[in-house]
């Protein structure tokens, strides 16, 4: 699957940059392609683009605040999880997301 999101702490600055490399390293890893927003101390990073977005199967926000922008996703599936989820458990947060979708699309 094609997989974009975000990624947001409160601080900004550990987990913000931790949990996108996790989700894009096991996304990877396990067959999909991710491509992770980070919002944080360093303003927007890896912004996605609009072309993304259309191209995405579904977009993931992973953040323990409100995210900037988040209306360019509307009509896209959204699925939102807590970003200390992606940091520990990236390949098992992608997974139930592929799984769930996938089986939203298959109605």
């Amino acid at each position: 699957m094609n997989i974009v999101g975000v990624t947001s702490c409160i601080a900004g600055l550990a987990h913000t940059p931790m949990a996108a490399k996790s989700l894009e390293k096991e996304g990877s890893r396990l067959g999909h392609s991710v491509k992770i927003e980070q919002q944080g101390a360093m303003g927007m990073l890896n912004k996605i683009t609009p072309e993304d977005i259309e191209a995405a199967d579904f977009v993931l926000i992973a953040a323990d605040r409100s995210i900037e922008e988040e209306e360019r996703f509307a009509g896209k599936i959204v699925i939102r999880v807590k970003i200390g989820q992606c940091v520990s458990h990236a390949a098992d947060v992608i997974g139930k997301c592929v799984d769930a979708v996938a089986a939203r699309q298959s109605k």
